[in-house]
């Protein structure tokens, strides 16, 4: 028989490998899935100062941990594959892969992640990897001794032109906005006005990128003036934001405009079962604190939807007779007092089961329930009908 694992993790990223330490104490089977390098981005971050208990450390370091962490419960499995697609069945998720095969699962995490924004501007994707990058701890020794560009002005521009500067013999920040404007916290800013390694083009852009078998000069544009001029260059990094890797799911649940899965404070995505954690998410911070509690919250929830999943499949078997769940919600007294009576005029034809819809969530979503006091009325594990509390007496003669 096929294994089922309890959770499968889809990327190993800090949320993703916080899931899967998570579980793994629970000591569920679980899977975690990672085309890459566990850690994601985070690995090309030389500082991380700002993670709870760790005063510095690199990023590659941290998520070593974290993998070594998730590791050491003998319930969780790592294994590197590509996704390449998933679906849901009944209560039941297949997880497609490019070379392992198809998994199975009852619950899933996704920490799909992010990647570098693309301008689409002349010569880039020709000269991606021959001198334009988008990752400064990746690529930065390629530029030792040479005059590079730096092209955004946000925390990451500001913070990788200034790691650059290591090896570069200088580097020209690009920045869209009038002089001095940035977009980056003070801190970062005030520390590239003081490296003497770095200097400010204002209110610019790059209109090409020029070369033959390597980057050779770029196209700036004045936004103001429409003015352009050609500069001599032997690489361009961009750090211009980044964009969601959610294309695998976009046709299963629901995402912002700009693709970002949008999540409940549980992580629950619109599909039952289905959590998304990390920097896919539509969230107001990414950072890897924030990710890990994501990673968290969801293995907890994940852990609850298969149980409450398996104690209804319990209960709607074949011959499992006339069963009736209430919904109510246990912050409104009258509809404890509600479900109350329901329940005593209900049970002399009916077994009842009362469902508090603050933590017993699950057949209620399934069912598109809209309002409590309601009941859901099962034969032999075949739904009936759904109805409101003041139509389920005409349910006793039956």
């Amino acid at each position: 028989m096929e294994k089922i694992y309890d959770l499968i993790i889809v990327g190993g990223g800090p949320a993703g490998l916080s899931a899967a330490i998570y579980a793994g104490r629970s000591e569920r089977q679980t899977l975690l899935l990672e085309k890459g390098s566990y850690g994601g981005r985070i690995n090309d971050t030389y500082e991380v100062r700002n993670y709870p208990g760790t005063v510095v450390d690199s990023g590659q370091h941290l998520m070593e941990r974290f993998h070594e962490h998730a590791l050491s419960h003998p319930t969780v499995e790592l294994k590197r594959t590509t996704v390449t697609g998933i679906k849901k069945e009944e209560d039941l998720f297949t997880v497609s892969t490019k070379r392992r095969g198809d998994f199975l699962a009852r619950s899933v995490v996704l920490d799909l992640g992010t990647k570098p924004r693309e301008l689409g501007i002349e010569g880039e994707k020709e000269f991606t990897g021959h001198g334009v990058a988008y990752c400064a701890t990746c690529d930065a020794e390629f530029f030792k001794g040479k005059e590079i560009y730096v092209l955004g002005s946000g925390d990451q521009a500001v913070e990788e032109a200034d790691y650059l500067t290591g090896f570069a013999s200088k580097v020209s920040i690009i920045v869209l906005h009038e002089e001095g404007h940035l977009d980056c916290n003070e801190v970062a800013a005030e520390h590239a006005y003081k490296n003497p390694k770095i200097g400010f083009i204002w209110n610019t852009t790059v209109a090409a990128i020029k070369g033959n078998d390597h980057v050779e000069s770029l196209v700036l544009k004045r936004v103001d003036t429409g003015e352009e001029r050609e500069v001599p260059s032997e690489g361009l990094f961009l750090f211009v934001g980044m964009v969601p890797q959610t294309d695998l799911v976009r046709d299963l649940v629901t995402c912002d405009h700009s693709g970002y899965i949008q999540v409940n404070e549980k992580m629950e995505t619109s599909l039952p079962g289905l959590y998304a954690v990390g920097d896919c998410t539509q969230t107001f911070l990414r950072q890897v604190v924030t990710s890990a509690a994501n990673g968290a919250v969801a293995a907890v929830a994940s852990e609850r939807y298969v149980k409450e999943l398996n104690q209804i499949q319990g209960i709607l078997s074949e011959d499992s007779g006339n069963i009736v769940f209430l919904f109510y919600n246990p912050y409104r007294n009258e509809e404890i007092e509600k479900a109350g009576e329901l329940e005593q005029q209900l049970s002399g034809q009916w077994k009842v089961y009362r469902q508090d819809i603050t933590r017993q969530s699950l057949l209620y979503q399934n069912l598109g329930v809209e309002q409590t006091v309601s009941a859901a009325f099962y034969r032999d594990g075949k739904l009936i009908e759904v109805k409101p509390a003041d139509d389920c007496l005409s349910m006793i003669s039956c």
